[in-house]
């Protein structure tokens, strides 16, 4: 696989999660059913291809410790995302109703510590990366500088409301395109 992809793939699965997720809740629930299992399974490939951003990001910025340093954070921030996101999958389809699966998620969240790693704590440090490694990558020339600015809005935009999260994927799309480009490694951090 080119790995230039993930530039254009992982913004692009965040969208579609996004508007599989409204779609799903059209009926004013969501979940369980395929397009909770889809949706979901679209940013298990998104933050899949976003690890191969994180690492294409680093080699971008000259490798070094700060860049490696970010890049931990966001694989760690990644790692508890995609066990949140794998948790709501089985979770989705083990339920036989929206009430069966609430309860469900009401048993998972009160396991000590749970909570706090899979859906609190732990998937913020992969947005703290990406954001990171995307100043990073403005400061040593890569992308505009607008990339960053596009980033926090993408990430603000889903933080204020999950039904933003097709702009989100659109302007993370924004920040990354220059990347898909051919680039040589440019700094050493």
């Amino acid at each position: 696989m080119d790995k230039r992809i993930a530039f254009f793939g992982a913004p692009l699965l965040v969208s579609v999660y996004g508007l599989v997720r409204i779609a799903d809740g059209f009926d004013g629930e969501r979940g369980p059913g395929l397009a909770w299992t889809t949706g979901h399974l679209a940013f298990l490939g998104a933050l899949a291809l976003f690890g191969v951003v994180l690492w294409e990001a680093r080699r971008l910025a000259g490798g070094g410790t700060f860049a490696t340093g970010t890049t931990v954070v966001g694989f760690v921030g990644i790692m508890f995302a995609m066990a949140q996101f794998g948790i709501d999958i089985v979770i989705g389809s083990l339920a036989t109703d929206h009430a069966d699966m609430a309860g469900m998620f009401q048993d998972v969240r009160t396991v000590p510590g749970l909570d706090l790693a899979v859906y609190d704590a732990g998937p913020p440090l992969f947005y703290l990366g990406l954001l990171v490694a995307v100043v990073h990558l403005a400061a040593v020339r890569a992308v505009p500088a607008w990339s960053p600015v596009a980033v926090v809005f993408g990430v603000l935009a889903s933080m204020v409301e999950l039904d933003l999260l097709p702009l989100a994927g659109l302007l993370m799309l924004a920040a990354f395109a220059p990347l898909a480009r051919p680039v040589p490694s440019l700094a050493r951090a």
